[in-house]
């Protein structure tokens, strides 16, 4: 645990649970279970949206000498370096579930808005579902399922609120955003590139190809290599059933033969 305040941002070390205010030390207490997979999901949406450079969890935001701010997620500038990130995210997001500290939560959100911060959201784990949205100089607004939200200049694609608590939702938007990197709007236009380049051979053929064709888009994408063993059962496999769930698990795995077991 930290000394003494006032404490300076250069005093803590990765990885201690604290954040500071105005050099005083901040317990950051873990993720519970309703939330630490959620964060898992809603990091896998904007760090694959196409205007991102690049998202984080839990990356330390040095606002000032004596604050430092930790979002859930954050989006925004972090170099390749050791060290906490001068300056604020133009995004960040919370995750507020049980035992949440309201007071600590405004006040980092007002800290985040005040240092340049443009949007930050708050999904509420808790009673409705809805995501709470902060701007600079502006009231908060809520967004419930159905509704989706925007960061226009940070994001390029809405996010349905959905997506922020549901893995389907949140797995077809991580979809999307790979595909968009690649060049494609969604899978519908995917298939469509295929037949118009003369792949479909009937129409069953014609899905097992747009599935390999899409299975091996995302492994790109995502910098996952297959061996001689994953490239072989791909390019055998006929089954439309097995090669759909291959895709679905391609957006999460972290290694090609996890996406093939």
């Amino acid at each position: 645990m930290p000394g003494a305040g006032p404490v300076t941002v250069d005093q803590l070390r990765d990885g201690e649970p604290y954040e500071l205010h105005e050099g005083r030390p901040i317990y950051v207490a873990p993720t519970g279970a309703d939330g630490t997979w959620r964060v898992t999901l809603g990091s896998q949406i904007l760090n694959t949206d196409p205007q991102v450079k690049k998202a984080g969890v839990e990356a330390g935001y040095a606002l000032d000498e004596h604050t430092l701010r930790a979002p859930d997620i954050a989006v925004g500038d972090m170099p390749d370096a050791p060290g906490w990130i001068k300056g604020a995210p133009l995004l960040a997001v919370e995750y507020a579930s049980t035992g949440q500290d309201e007071a600590q939560l405004q006040l980092k959100i007002k800290e985040l808005l005040t240092a340049g911060t443009r949007y930050v959201w708050v999904v509420r784990l808790l009673g409705v579902r809805r995501v709470e949205i902060h701007e600079p100089g502006a009231p908060m607004r809520v967004a419930q399922i159905g509704e989706e939200l925007l960061a226009p200049e940070v994001l390029q694609n809405p996010i349905p609120v959905e997506a922020m608590f549901e893995p389907s939702v949140a797995h077809d938007m991580t979809l999307r955003n790979l595909l968009q990197r690649k060049g494609y709007r969604d899978l519908d236009d995917l298939r469509e590139t295929e037949r118009k380049e003369g792949r479909q051979q009937g129409f069953e053929d014609g899905q097992v190809q747009t599935l390999r064709s899409a299975l091996q888009t995302i492994l790109n994408t995502r910098g996952l290599a297959m061996g001689p063993a994953e490239s072989e059962r791909m390019a055998s496999c006929r089954d439309v059933a097995l090669l759909e769930r291959w895709l679905g698990r391609a957006v999460t795995a972290r290694t090609a033969p996890e996406v093939f077991e």
